[in-house]
């Protein structure tokens, strides 16, 4: 495990254990992360604690090239017809996030999303390469999530999703999926295995996989 300091520079992401960690050290300077995401690495690290650069062997992810890269119950269908819902893209993406900081996790305590994160991340996303998916009930915001886009790549790096009404954080990933798919992306990067995620269709692949889709 490497310690980074000022310079961009990360050790080749195959070299991490299973477990996935890389790095440790260094900064969210967002020319840093850009770099991380484009190679396959992203942060993760609790405050008071050093960054964790992280690269885990198999990666979870929604594959777009299947018919059906995303499980949709007969549930999510009645919900985004029935519900009223309303469906925006990157109008309150600060808002999205500190959403997603507060959401309380089955197993965590706390959360990852601190000030530095959501600083970093909304620089990001003001440069265009952070995007946040919104849903709204009369006029409210119910339900999102966000990422890093590497279009280039073909490929969106998500982050963290919440949902403050019945399936609105589903109906969000959905629409992303559904939007990813027309433009020909090919993958979704969940990061790290859940039962949440595997429940909603995505998939383990090995890292040398997942890293070749990036190079």
């Amino acid at each position: 495990m490497q310690i980074l300091d000022h310079r961009h520079i990360f050790p080749h992401p195959s070299t991490a254990p299973d477990h996935g960690l890389l790095a440790i050290g260094g900064d969210l300077n967002v020319d840093r992360l850009l770099l991380a995401y484009r190679s396959g690495i992203f942060p993760w690290y609790s405050d008071g604690e050093p960054i964790c650069w992280w690269s885990p062997d198999p990666r979870m992810v929604f594959d777009l090239s299947t018919e059906q890269p995303m499980r949709v119950s007969k549930s999510l269908r009645q919900s985004q017809r029935n519900r009223g819902y309303e469906i925006k893209e990157n109008t309150c993406f600060t808002q999205v996030m500190l959403h997603c900081a507060n959401v309380k996790r089955l197993h965590e305590d706390g959360t990852w999303i601190n000030d530095d994160f959501i600083e970093a991340y909304s620089q990001l996303h003001q440069l265009g390469h952070a995007k946040s998916i919104e849903i709204f009930k009369d006029e409210k915001l119910v339900g999102g999530l966000y990422g890093i886009d590497l279009p280039e790549k073909g490929i969106f790096c998500g982050e963290s999703m919440f949902t403050l009404a019945t399936d609105a954080s589903k109906i969000a990933l959905l629409h992303l999926v559904n939007s990813l798919q027309e433009k020909n992306y090919k993958l979704i990067d969940a990061q790290i295995y859940n039962d949440h995620l595997d429940s909603l269709g995505a998939v383990e692949i090995d890292r040398e996989v997942f890293l070749s889709y990036l190079s």
